[in-house]
């Protein structure tokens, strides 16, 4: 981790090394948010009338005294009958989490209405990154400053391939370096009713501005990253327990009675009592799910946990 600007720029190449470690981790197959909204740290693409946005922005270094810089929160966000659940998900610190619990209990029974319940509830993959914004046509007033930014698997794909081009003369670019990064052209569409990221890509290499001093001053506004990690913007089992039973139009009862979860206190195997037959009448209302890309995760997470 850098602790002065001098640091930064002279161990490039192990944080370029340390970034990829990290990426790899990633990209691995998984075993096992806050909210922006609000909150002046954030910035986000606007978007027209027809579902098209633009922007530049630039992604920042780890801020000072952290490795890494971006963060990765799992979160749900799906209506039920009883109301939305939108919370961030205690599988980012790889513990047991209430929804993916229900959701693989349902998925293990086979039977194809649960499954669809499982595709609308299932989880979403966010990260978070301090960016430095280029250009931002609908609110110039945001330009040449600090926030910052959200985004989903898309994104971060860009910058995955950015680091590892697959193709004879495409230049290896670390998305996150001042002096030899590069710029993202933020290009959004609608797609099938989603916003899409797919047409966005990296500008050519080059310092995001020319004067190190400026730089210097740049880095020294980021946010912390691993601030937004804090247990304390997480609920616990039990609150977010309570809140998808509400969700979900459930009261909580021991498994003897035949519903809600296992009263034993202790015991994070408990899972909701699920559907053994189709039952349309208690399915959730159809709904977008809230996000702000067309992100979200494979069904392989809920498979691995049913065939445990």
């Amino acid at each position: 981790m850098a602790t002065n600007f001098n640091a930064l720029r002279e161990n490039r190449k192990s944080s370029f090394d340390k970034l990829t470690s990290e990426l790899d981790k990633l990209n691995q197959p998984a075993a096992g948010q806050n909210n922006p909204n609000n909150d002046e740290r954030y910035w986000k693409p606007d978007i027209d009338k027809s579902g098209n946005g633009y922007a530049v922005i630039r992604f920042l270094p780890a801020p000072t005294d952290e490795d890494v810089p971006f963060v990765k929160i799992w979160d749900h966000g799906f209506q039920g009958p009883g109301g939305w659940y939108i919370e961030k998900s205690l599988t980012t610190f790889n513990k047991a989490d209430p929804a993916s619990e229900y959701n693989s209990k349902l998925w293990a029974t086979g039977i194809e209405s649960n499954k669809t319940l499982v595709r609308n509830q299932k989880r979403r993959l966010s990260f978070y990154s301090n960016i430095y914004v280029v250009k931002d046509p609908n609110r110039p007033q945001n330009e040449g400053k600090v926030f910052l930014y959200k985004y989903g698997k898309r994104i971060f794909d860009k910058i995955n391939e950015a680091m590892h081009p697959q193709f004879e003369g495409e230049v290896k670019i670390n998305p996150f370096d001042m002096w030899e990064g590069a710029n993202l052209k933020l290009k959004i569409r609608k797609l099938d009713g989603y916003p899409n990221y797919d047409k966005s890509e990296f500008d050519s290499k080059g310092p995001l501005v020319q004067d190190d001093d400026e730089l210097e001053a740049i880095w020294k506004k980021e946010y912390s990253l691993q601030e937004l990690l804090d247990p304390k913007h997480f609920k616990s089992y039990e609150e977010l327990k309570a809140r998808l039973e509400k969700a979900i139009g459930i009261a909580s009862e021991s498994t003897s009675s035949g519903g809600g979860f296992s009263s034993r206190e202790d015991d994070h195997e408990q899972a909701f009592a699920v559907p053994q037959k189709a039952a349309p009448a208690k399915e959730a209302p159809k709904a977008a799910a809230p996000w702000d890309d067309d992100e979200d995760e494979d069904l392989s997470f809920f498979k691995k946990l049913a065939s445990d």
